[in-house]
């Protein structure tokens, strides 16, 4: 618990020294390039939210349902996903879009709401392959020599991180036994989720095209969030941003990987420009997309859902599970 204790204050204090630097240089930051950033990754958002929709249309093809909600659902999400570490966020848009489709089913929505993943994926291993080829990405036996807790403790403590990937693992392997004891139409509803698969050229247009669509928004995003807080605006380098995305939720302890992303970004742009510079990026990236993200995720609970809380949300939650179990 010491060594717990003493990594999580490092990290926090290597992380508001990067907040105190960002804060420093606001008056530096190029807010053109910056509302070009932030436009970008609303059409990252929309084109993304397009495909979910696309595959929760297949899995659901006599039921009448909206591209708002579900739009509202994945935005929400994205902007909780800063405040709220883990998985929550993606329950809360679990929970909101299961309540956008009639006579829909948590299996179903869930499974069908992961088909994005599958793009994702490949374009994460891309990214990550390019990140580590450019000789400024750090290894991960250096992991455990940054000024990230979530990373330097795993990192320096392989024999634990055995013990949580081999716990998880048994874990999984035990829900997926009782889910298929107890529930027999489970793994029906998940097959229904992944209707839009069986479907190949369905799938390539509907899904993967509006996909790629949003990840080149996305990229683009960061291009020019470099550009703003003039670290240097280039495919290289937001490609290097997103490989610092990839191993930021690795280990998802913190609100949108914050302290992780601070000190890869720093060691990944050490030569790109001054210590103070790439802090103040590192940060200011992740302050603007997350207080951007958070703002639509409001109006969307607001204008869409009619929620003014998390409690709301919750409630919500609750009503619909109670239901599906009744059925």
């Amino acid at each position: 618990m010491p060594v717990l204790a003493t990594g999580l204050g490092h990290s926090f204090r290597a992380f508001f020294h990067s907040v105190d630097q960002f804060f420093s240089n606001l008056a530096a930051v190029d807010w053109l390039a910056l509302l070009v950033a932030l436009l970008f990754f609303s059409g990252y958002v929309v084109l993304r939210s397009r495909a979910i929709f696309n595959s929760l249309r297949a899995a659901y093809p006599s039921e009448r349902f909206q591209w708002r909600e579900v739009w509202g659902a994945y935005v929400a999400a994205v902007g909780f996903k800063n405040v709220v570490p883990g998985g929550a966020a993606n329950i809360i848009q679990i929970f909101l879009t299961k309540g956008s489709i009639e006579r829909s089913t948590f299996p179903t929505v869930t499974a069908a709401i992961t088909v994005a993943t599958l793009f994702d994926i490949v374009v994460s291993i891309l990214a990550m392959v390019f990140a580590f080829s450019q000789g400024v990405f750090p290894k991960p036996p250096d992991f455990s020599k940054l000024n990230a807790f979530d990373l330097s403790y795993f990192a320096s403590h392989p024999e634990f991180t055995l013990f949580v990937l081999t716990a998880l693992a048994i874990l999984a392997i035990l829900a997926v036994a009782l889910l298929s004891l107890r529930v027999r139409a489970f793994w029906a509803r998940v097959r229904q989720g992944y209707t839009i698969l069986r479907d190949r050229r369905r799938y390539l247009n509907e899904v993967a095209a509006w996909q790629a669509g949003s990840w080149v928004c996305r990229l683009t995003a960061f291009y020019f969030m470099l550009e703003a807080f003039h670290i240097g605006g280039s495919v290289r380098n937001a490609l290097l941003v997103q490989g610092v995305q990839v191993v930021s939720t690795i280990v998802p302890l913190t609100p949108g990987g914050a302290g992780v992303q601070q000190a890869l970004l720093v060691t990944v742009f050490a030569g790109a420009a001054s210590t103070s510079a790439v802090a103040a990026y590192s940060v200011g990236q992740q302050i603007a997309l997350a207080a951007f993200a958070l703002g639509l995720g409001f109006i969307a609970l607001v204008t869409i859902f009619n929620i003014r809380s998390f409690k709301e949300v919750i409630r919500r939650g609750r009503e619909q599970q109670a239901a599906e179990a009744a059925r």
